[in-house]
């Protein structure tokens, strides 16, 4: 579920939500990227909370994390050969940086997050010594992913500048997808720290800046645009529109957001297939945004559609969109039928361990019961100024 560095989970992703993770779809490595949390779309309460800005550390960050390490440095370290024996000082820095990146991607899929940054900071100080641009910019790529996944958003974004200004100086053009993808990062960055003129701005750069090369991409023959790149830009096309809209929901701008919902969901639906969990996703958060504008009637076909799906493939968060469901019915007024939702969802939460979305589940439930309880006070008031 990794995307290749550059491209989109999400996610993630993204669309597959998963992360971008240096070293790529197979391990090519096309340049570093950022790590991007899968999303599992905004739980809807009683009160139809819209999707927020990207999470500081979601459910789904675990498992991205975890897919982050799975790839080793990328081969374009290697500068150095030779036999064993004639291995000069750049290349046995070169094998220890390589050693303590391991290090420190074991020790995240560990979730000892505190040994991973010890091990990062020792390769980028050995990574400077020796003047290995790749090893620089591969391990401020790690380091700024660990702040992000920790909601040191701060450090993640002066070291995701720090990565860009060594691929920049590189030669590598603003429009490559490791730029915009980092670029989209900062974006999300600043739209969680209230910084809407940056986020914004970074919003429209990444999108237009794909939207430009996807219609270059159109006069392009096959032999010099492999099908992978052109899937590769769309998908992180799919996923700049998907964290826009989710920064747009939280400023309730919800006509902007459910235009880019709508669009990422087509994006998600042409390239990854109906059934994949971030199609699900999106259905599920554009079902979110139709709720908040009092399109009930089409939240729910949506939503209802994304649990069925859902149901088939298996989805792991399954009973994430069953909250989602259960709160569209609720502002329906279909109280058992929302109750039974939540019961349901809460249950499945429960076994999954997934503490979050219990916690959701529960608060569903009591604004159900104020609700409803609030419907009948209601109704015995009007029966007895009637009597």
């Amino acid at each position: 579920r990794a995307r290749p560095a550059g491209a989109a989970a999400a996610a993630g992703t993204r669309l597959s939500g998963a992360p971008c993770g240096p070293g790529g779809r197979s391990g090519a490595g096309r340049g570093p990227g950022p790590v991007l949390p899968e999303r599992r779309g905004a739980v809807v309460r009683g009160r139809c909370v819209p999707p927020s800005p990207p999470p500081v550390r979601d459910a789904g960050v675990r498992a991205a994390e975890t897919e982050a390490c799975r790839s080793s440095p990328p081969p374009a370290f290697s500068f150095f050969g030779g036999a064993e024996d004639k291995r000069d000082e750049a290349q046995k820095a070169e094998d220890e940086i390589i050693l303590l990146l391991k290090k420190a991607k074991l020790s995240i899929m560990r979730d000892e997050l505190d040994a991973a940054d010890g091990f990062l900071h020792q390769a980028i100080r050995l990574a400077h010594q020796s003047h290995n641009t790749q090893a620089i910019i591969y391990t401020y790529s790690l380091m700024a992913n660990l702040a992000f996944v920790q909601g040191q958003l701060t450090n993640a974004e002066k070291l995701f500048k720090a990565a860009m200004s060594f691929m920049l100086a590189g030669g590598m053009p603003q429009d490559h997808n490791a730029i915009i993808e980092m670029s989209l990062k900062l974006a999300s960055i600043y739209a969680s720290q209230n910084k809407s003129e940056l986020a914004e701005h970074g919003f429209r750069f990444c999108t237009e800046s794909l939207e430009a090369k996807m219609e270059q991409h159109k006069d392009l023959p096959p032999e010099q645009l492999s099908d992978e790149e052109r899937k590769d830009t769309r998908l992180l096309l799919g996923l700049t529109l998907d964290a826009r809209a989710r920064y747009l929901a939280a400023s309730r701008r919800l006509a902007e957001a459910g235009a880019d919902y709508q669009r990422a969901l087509q994006i998600c639906r042409e390239e990854q297939g109906e059934s994949h969990p971030q199609t699900l996703v999106l259905m599920s958060d554009l079902a979110t945004i139709l709720d908040l504008q009092g399109r009930h009637v089409e939240a729910l076909a949506q939503v209802q559609k994304a649990v069925e799906l859902s149901e088939r493939a298996g989805h792991p968060d399954r009973h994430v969109l069953l909250g989602n469901m259960a709160g569209i019915l609720m502002h329906q007024g279909r109280w058992e039928e929302s109750g039974r939702l939540y019961q349901e969802a809460l249950a499945a939460a429960q076994a999954a361990g997934d503490a979050e979305a219990v916690e959701h589940m529960q608060e569903g439930l009591k604004e159900l019961a104020s609700r409803r309880d609030a419907q009948e006070t209601e109704t015995e008031t009007e029966r007895a100024a009637q009597d």
